[in-house]
């Protein structure tokens, strides 16, 4: 059995890149790179099949209100998902966020049954991005854990145009209130999912 926490994430690609005195945090990679983990009681294959049904994630996910599969076979490597997303006003606040709705794409680009299930977002103009989303299983005594992450290599164009106006001080906040945000999302899905299959 792999031992988790022998693990790094699983991530392909560069290590991180160290920056220099006049460089930006914005340019740091990776410059998010969180993950979460818990013990679901159901078989690896039982959580997989939840989790990678993408359109139920607003059961579970902070902003995803759930989507639409636009290409390829649902689920598999290489298809497309459209998300639509809510944000509210209070999500650091001070930001320059989206608010409200929008939509995303997203490619996936792992789908191991029992095993991993990742997506790639895609920028407006359908280009693959350094930020990817996925969930890792393994079998446990419980029945599998289930770990949950979130990396971003290079700063999206998403990132820069919220950055853009900001000095380093509120870039550096920024980055720090955003990894905040999304470990508490991390946690709060896990734990929804493990209740929605668990009643189940």
């Amino acid at each position: 059995m792999i031992n988790p926490e022998s693990l790094s994430g699983g991530w392909p690609g560069p290590t991180a890149t160290l920056l220099t005195m006049n460089q930006s945090v914005i340019h740091a990679s990776p410059l998010f790179d969180v993950s979460a983990r818990i013990e679901v009681e159901a078989s690896p294959h039982a959580v997989y099949d939840v989790v990678s049904d993408l359109p139920r994630s607003a059961e579970w996910s902070p902003e995803c209100r759930g989507g639409t599969w636009v290409s390829g076979e649902p689920r598999a490597v290489g298809s497309v998902f459209r998300g639509e997303n809510l944000r509210s006003e209070d999500v650091v606040a001070w930001a320059p966020l989206v608010r409200g709705v929008w939509h995303t794409q997203a490619r996936v680009v792992a789908a191991e049954p029992a095993r991993t299930f990742r997506w790639m977002m895609l920028s407006h103009a359908a280009e693959d991005q350094e930020s990817i989303w996925g969930f890792d299983l393994w079998p446990a005594d419980a029945g599998a854990l289930l770990t949950h992450h979130f990396r971003m290599g290079r700063a999206t164009a998403g990132i820069h145009k919220i950055t853009q106006d900001l000095d380093e001080t509120d870039r550096k906040r920024f980055v720090e209130e955003w990894t905040a945000k999304l470990e508490q999302d991390l946690d709060a899905t896990l734990n929804r999912i493990k209740k929605a299959i668990e009643r189940a």
